[in-house]
């Protein structure tokens, strides 16, 4: 199993803990053209979280995707992930309705960070707090 991100790879990075982003990765689907998507539990330690915790991007803002060595952070990382997918199924063809613009992006991703949040909280569950952490060494 691949560990380390490269260029013709997407990765994605979740809250492995989070139902709802669970569900997500569940359920997404890439175009083959796009490269193989990886799924990356933000909860677990690694080179890439290390990678975007030295960006200084809050996990529990945003979700990440790298693509093509470039972090895409937040509404620009689902965007990015919708355009990549697949235009097959009621997932992909919703998620193309609600994150397939940076206009639609950005209406939709804060809401749909609201949701999780609130979730996380009535499930007692913590946030990841990427940024608090001890930088690696």
């Amino acid at each position: 199993m691949k560990t380390q991100p490269d260029d013709g790879d997407i990765w994605l990075v979740y809250d492995g803990e989070c139902p709802l982003c669970r569900t997500y990765c569940k359920y997404v689907r890439v175009r083959e053209a796009a490269g193989r998507l990886h799924l990356v539990d933000a909860r677990q330690p690694g080179p890439l979280m290390d990678e975007i915790t030295a960006a200084g991007l809050d996990i529990d803002q945003g979700m990440v995707v790298k693509l093509g060595g470039r972090l895409h952070y937040g509404p620009d990382a689902i965007r990015v992930l919708t355009l990549l997918s697949t235009p097959s199924g009621l997932f992909n063809r919703a998620s193309y309705l609600f994150f397939g613009s940076e206009r639609a992006a950005g209406i939709w991703y804060p809401i749909s960070k609201a949701v999780r949040n609130l979730v996380l909280k009535v499930m007692g569950i913590r946030y990841i707090e990427n940024l608090k952490r001890a930088p690696p060494g």
